[in-house]
């Protein structure tokens, strides 16, 4: 039974469920705007959002956080700290979007597009 599990398992094991979060969180911190299905949309929009509101502290702590939970990538933990915390430094939540895209042809397709608000 389901009973007090929070969130979606994705079709996915543990470890690959983090690989594809840190994934998807890497290049919406690099693009500023991606698209995927709407679960996994829904399912990073928090994973984002934490570390947009840790990166707006400014201490080394808060970078080694942030490089731990996006797999040590130098160039998305600077892009966090220099442009995202300094954007949304007097915003108190709310950083991202999510935008379903509507039917595809004859395919209904489940997509949407996540991005940071500007």
């Amino acid at each position: 039974m389901k009973h007090h599990k929070a969130g979606r398992t994705l079709g996915r094991k543990k470890g690959q469920r983090t690989a594809l979060l840190r994934s998807l969180a890497r290049s919406l911190v690099l693009q500023e705007r991606i698209t995927t299905t709407v679960a996994r949309a829904k399912e990073l929009r928090p994973f984002v959002e934490q570390l947009v509101t840790r990166s707006k502290k400014g201490d080394i702590a808060s970078r080694r956080f942030i490089a731990s939970r996006l797999g040590s990538a130098p160039d998305a933990v600077k892009k966090l700290h220099d442009t995202y915390a300094e954007r949304y430094a007097s915003r108190a939540g709310g950083y991202t979007r999510i935008v379903k895209l509507g039917p595809v042809g004859k395919r209904q397709v489940d997509s949407a597009v996540i991005e940071f608000v500007k």
